[in-house]
């Protein structure tokens, strides 16, 4: 069952298989709350959202149809429910006059204990650099940045994610990684950049190509 198709697993869990349920969920928890969590930046916030969209998934289970990827069926539902997240922040913070809580976020980074302190400082420096620049990307080009980093889609599935064009999507792809790699590379060592976190690499080395 570990090699079957994405979409074939969750037809299968319509029909009342709980294991592919069960391996689907294996599969795709990982990226998916990683582009929950740097995208609300606070580990409550995004536990109740990652929780939020499986029960989406599972209400859906009997409607879905695998005519696109079950990644992008995914996503999208992920995606709204980041929108609807914001919004409803949005309404709090009118109504509190309370600002967000950035500092928790900046969490420094892990090192093993026999690294020289200052090699730790740096690459807890990268660390820090790269989450502020993330923060600080207008919404549209983080999200098609994480999504693109996260999910494995093509360009083409995050513009029907985003519900823009190909192009569109490209373009704040590409102004992502550009602003990303201006905030690293201005003061920090290659090592110390290459070092501090995987997730650290699509800001610093070319895009690949997934697709159009």
């Amino acid at each position: 069952m570990d090699l079957e198709d994405d979409g074939e697993l969750m037809l299968r869990y319509a029909r009342g298989d709980l294991r592919a349920f069960e391996v689907l969920y294996q599969r795709h928890r990982g990226g998916l709350y990683r582009y929950l969590s740097r995208h609300t930046r606070n580990p409550e916030a995004a536990n109740d959202l990652f929780q939020e969209v499986w029960s989406k998934v599972i209400a859906s289970r009997d409607r879905y149809e695998p005519r696109a990827k079950f990644q992008t069926f995914l996503y999208r539902i992920a995606h709204n429910c980041f929108v609807d997240h914001c919004r409803r922040a949005s309404v709090r913070a009118e109504v509190s006059g309370g600002g967000g809580g950035e500092e928790d976020w900046q969490i420094s980074l892990p090192a093993p204990d026999d690294e020289q302190p200052d090699a730790r400082a740096e690459r807890a420096q990268a660390l820090a650099r790269y989450k502020v620049a993330l923060a600080e990307l207008p919404s549209e080009q983080r999200d098609v940045f994480l999504l693109y980093e996260e999910s494995g889609l093509s360009l083409e599935e995050i513009a029907v994610i985003t519900a823009v064009g190909p192009e569109t999507a490209k373009s704040r792809l590409r102004y992502a990684v550009l602003k990303l790699r201006q905030a690293l590379g201005a003061a920090m060592s290659a090592a110390a950049v290459s070092d501090a976190r995987p997730a650290l690499q699509p800001a610093v080395n070319v895009i690949p190509e997934r697709g159009p």
